[in-house]
């Protein structure tokens, strides 16, 4: 309690779920985190492209990070909880325990992830029928959506199907063990699961895909009551759930956010006054939020319905209530820049050198570019060097699952050097597919001035400064780190009432930290090498016609 008759501080819980971890925060009115906890979640890889997890090891790992950072405070000054969590699909049977999803009936690996990609026949099966509903989805769906995993559950393991009782998105799944209430957010439905704002759920789509259980059970499995996001769940915290998270029963619970929208939510509404950016005094529409993690999404909004070949929605009011949300992404970002540093040869030696200077490995592979550049720009050093980054398939813009990841240039040179290179080279090519989804959402209608970046890339000054020099945008980073977490305690700051409006909310607790500007000296060799990134999926594109002729 503030004293000289100031009003108490008030608190707000985020909790998010991530692809390998558990985050929880506690956010104060202003959007400052003051105090953080992260727990390691299990990840089971059975084959290839299957991914799996445990919502018992994920809502266990929820109650241990929320406990340590509510311990000590006064939970009378705790006003409201918020969940994010990846679009993975929760399984549960009849009688709401874990049901199997894979081969061998192990029952508590009842999660499909988000990245996994088993369903390729079934999403090829989907997007064939020319549904309309396609149409929001940019044309055609992606198989990290629902519809397909659901499709594959049917036709694969039909002992699971027919003994499941609920399939949730796993934020739905966290609302209703945190309350009791099955009811699921209008982001999550209508982002992953085709429903829509002015039409729910479509009878004819899940019957001509071949889920037309589905509209018989009049979707009691996949939901049938759908909140805003923000909207308070139930009446709030059942006893269980708050004896379990070590807050008060009763407590204001959120609708939830898929991961990447609450980040959108904790930066792209942030106040710009001062800044001289582009976007300062223009709507929140000329922003663009890019959530930057193990995958990467883009999130755009506008007043009017806007569709963008190859990029998800328009979805009414999944974001920002009363805005259009668009959203770009790459399916693996952060991922390939592990996948290709600890991949390369000279991995334990760029181990041993970090360690041995107390660096991160990425802190220290910027330091050795600076040493080898010389008198170049670092960037210039990949003159020689591009790559392609789709080595889990593109989702945006151009939807191929199929398209692989390329890299030009190589050597016979096996040192740090060399590794260096292929980390930047592998940026750049993360940059530039952030160009060309910027630019088709452009050229659909989309007015975008600004680059609003949050998730773990975003704490690599290499990654924004490529990302401001190939897009030729400034990039604004958040004043917190985890803008994702402030957008979950964003969501539970709403369902306390304490704000009028989730853009009121965004406004007091995003803030901005510091403003990245793009170099636009270097403009010409990066169009440069950005018409060689082009090329270089239409020749994978004429070798594969070649080889399949």
């Amino acid at each position: 309690m503030q004293g000289n008759g100031q009003a108490a501080v008030t608190y707000y819980v985020g909790v998010d779920v991530g692809s390998a971890s558990v985050r929880a925060a506690l956010v104060d009115g202003r959007g400052t985190v003051v105090a953080h906890a992260e727990q390691p979640i299990q990840v089971w890889e059975p084959q290839q492209d299957h991914y799996e997890q445990s919502s018992a090891d994920i809502w266990a790992a929820c109650c241990s990070v929320t406990k340590k950072v509510v311990s000590g405070v006064d939970a009378g000054l705790i006003r409201g909880l918020g969940f994010d969590a990846t679009c993975s699909l929760v399984v549960l049977d009849k009688q709401f325990q874990p049901l199997a999803v894979n081969c061998e009936g192990q029952n508590h690996r009842n999660v499909v992830m988000w990245m996994d990609h088993r369903a390729v026949r079934q999403v090829e099966h989907i997007n064939a029928t020319q549904h309309r509903v396609l149409s929001y989805v940019g044309g055609a769906m992606s198989v990290e959506m629902q519809p397909p995993k659901l499709l594959w559950l049917k036709e694969n393991l039909p002992d699971s199907w027919e003994k499941a009782g609920c399939f949730f998105d796993l934020p739905d799944f966290l609302s209703w063990k945190a309350t009791g209430v099955a009811a699921r957010s209008l982001c999550t439905v209508v982002c992953k699961w085709t429903y829509t704002s002015d039409r729910g759920w479509d009878d004819t789509f899940w019957e001509m895909i071949g889920l037309e259980d589905l509209v018989k059970d009049k979707y009691e499995k996949i939901g049938k009551q759908v909140l805003s996001p923000g909207e308070a769940v139930g009446k709030g915290l059942s006893p269980e759930a708050a004896r379990e998270l070590g807050l008060p029963e009763g407590l204001a619970v959120a609708a939830s956010l898929i991961d990447a929208h609450a980040g959108g939510l904790g930066v792209i509404g942030a106040d710009v006054t001062g800044h001289d950016l582009p976007c300062e005094n223009q709507p929140i529409t000329s922003r663009l939020a890019m959530i930057c993690g193990t995958s990467s999404c883009h999130m755009g909004v506008s007043e009017k319905p806007i569709f963008v070949p190859g990029v998800w929605g328009p979805y009414f009011s999944a974001m920002v209530p009363g805005l259009w949300l668009n959203e770009g992404g790459q399916s693996a970002t952060g991922k390939l820049i592990d996948h290709v540093v600890r991949g390369h040869v000279a991995f334990p030696e760029l181990q041993s050198k970090a360690a041995a200077s107390a660096h991160t490995i990425y802190t220290y592979l910027n330091s050795h570019l600076d040493l080898i550049k010389k008198s170049l720009p670092v960037g210039f050093l990949t003159v020689d060097l591009h790559v392609w980054p789709d080595f889990h398939g593109n989702r945006s813009p151009l939807t191929d699952l199929t398209l692989k990841g390329m890299v030009v240039g190589l050597t016979l040179s096996r040192g740090l050097d060399e590794l260096a290179l292929i980390y930047l080279a592998t940026i750049q090519a993360i940059a530039f597919g952030t160009r060309h989804i910027l630019e088709t959402m452009q050229e659909a209608g989309h007015a975008i001035s600004t680059l609003f970046l949050c998730g773990g890339l975003s704490k690599n000054p290499l990654f924004v400064q490529m990302h401001a020099d190939i897009t030729g945008k400034p990039v604004v980073l958040s004043q917190e780190v985890e803008a994702v977490l402030v957008g979950a305690a964003i969501l539970g700051a709403c369902a306390s009432g304490d704000f009028a409006s989730i853009q009121e909310a965004m406004a007091r607790m995003g803030r901005i930290g510091r403003v990245v500007q793009p170099n636009h000296e270097h403009r010409r060799f990066y169009d440069k090498k950005y018409e060689v990134f082009l090329k270089l999926v239409e020749h994978q594109r004429e070798y594969r016609s070649i080889m399949n002729s």
